[in-house]
């Protein structure tokens, strides 16, 4: 195939958007955070969301962005895996993200509506749950789909990511399909990356064998990544890690730039000005095991953070949900999500959210009506939002 020069990124970056956001509903929610927002703020059920406690919120938390993440020494826990997004703000979006998320995956396995509705009743119930005890509160039996990405998680070793990711096992990056060539001061800049204090440091601190060793830059490449994120620097770093004996291993790099947050902030919030680093801080609050395997940093005058790429990270991917199964995964993923939430606040602040988050509960489905009417709300936008991109993308292609 004929590899994309630096000069064809931006036009084959919006292809390529244009492109998975049509292949289904789900692909469409997930790369269309500004829609969700505004969408949102035009429901009738924007009125009835709560304005919970002001504190950081992972911004655009869909399914794919819960996964299991290693800490660095081999301890592995389902937190969230993309901080992007991260504001201080109100973690009622947090919910009614997670909440469009599963009814979407749960409509595209043809599961029934009902299904849907007790998919938003165990999601307030698990939620409730971590905000009673997030250290080690009972979040229910784990569903299959968490399950088996966990125990894939647990069996992953550097030969198997660099399979996925690089396609080989040897010392290269090879170039095509995802990853594309670079600009000399790219490059150089990267090496000059690699050589900083803190990106070597946050490297070195996550190799066990010998913290005596250099970090530097073997191979390095454009990375075609992401959905809602392309068009944004991103680049995939091959590290060498050697010490004065000449023995070498290899870490793979994560580069990704970031950018002012399309999620609301909470009136007043005190945030750091530096994108990168407020993803950063956004990480070490919600997901401790990424947050601690983060480091913020300056490339080309753009902001960008970085991490080692772990064979254990990996997101949780739904081809066809059973209703039990879907109905396990809703109360499971908003414990996950309740405990990122409630680490952050003090015993009486999670009982004053819990009380608010359980109010608003009437009718025969016992599940907040706020979060209800949201999900439903957005899941109706969302699906003509849809219908709507496959026609334009048709006709423009």
């Amino acid at each position: 195939m004929r590899i994309p020069q630096p000069a064809e990124r931006g036009a084959i970056l919006n292809a390529k958007r244009q492109l998975k956001m049509a292949r289904s509903t789900h692909a469409y929610v997930r790369g269309n955070t500004v829609k969700f927002y505004d969408w949102l703020a035009e429901s009738a059920a924007a009125r009835r969301v709560p304005a919970g406690p002001a504190i950081w919120i992972c911004g655009d938390c869909h399914l794919g962005n819960l996964g299991p993440i290693n800490d660095g020494d081999g301890r592995i826990a389902i937190q969230i895996r993309d901080l992007d997004q991260a504001v201080i703000g109100n973690p009622a979006h947090d919910l009614i993200r997670l909440g469009l998320s599963l009814a979407t995956a749960a409509r595209g396995s043809d599961l029934p509506g009902v299904t849907t509705a007790h998919m938003i009743e165990e999601m307030a119930e698990g939620y409730a749950r971590a905000m009673q005890d997030p250290a080690s509160g009972d979040s229910g039996p784990e569903p299959d789909v968490v399950r088996s990405v966990r125990r894939r998680a647990l069996g992953r070793r550097w030969r198997h990511l660099a399979k996925e990711r690089l396609r080989t096992t040897e010392p290269t990056i090879p170039l095509g399909r995802k990853f594309w060539p670079l600009e000399p001061a790219e490059r150089a800049a990267l090496a000059e990356t690699l050589a900083a204090p803190e990106v070597s440091a946050m490297v070195l601190a996550l190799d066990d064998k010998d913290r005596d060793r250099t970090v530097r830059l073997v191979d390095a490449a454009y990375w075609m990544k992401g959905c809602s994120s392309l068009g944004l620097l991103r680049f995939a770093a091959l590290a060498g890690l050697k010490n004065a004996k000449g023995r070498s291993d290899y870490a793979l790099i994560d580069l990704k730039e970031a950018t002012t947050p399309i999620a609301p902030a909470a009136r007043g919030a005190r945030m750091p000005a530096d994108q990168a680093e407020r993803v950063v801080a956004a990480a070490r609050a919600l997901s401790p095991h990424l947050g601690s395997r983060m480091v913020a940093t300056r490339l080309l005058d753009r902001s960008l953070f970085v991490r080692e790429l772990s064979p254990q990270d990996l997101k949780i991917e739904v081809e066809q949900f059973s209703a039990g199964e879907a109905v396990k995964a809703a109360r499971y993923l908003a414990f996950v999500v309740g405990k990122a939430h409630a680490r952050q606040l003090d015993a009486d602040g999670r009982a004053a959210w819990a009380e608010v988050i359980g109010a608003d509960r009437r009718g025969r489905i016992d599940a907040p009506g706020w979060l209800w009417e949201s999900v439903v709300a957005l899941a109706g936008r969302h699906e003509a939002g849809y219908l709507n991109h496959c026609r334009d993308y048709a006709l423009a292609s």
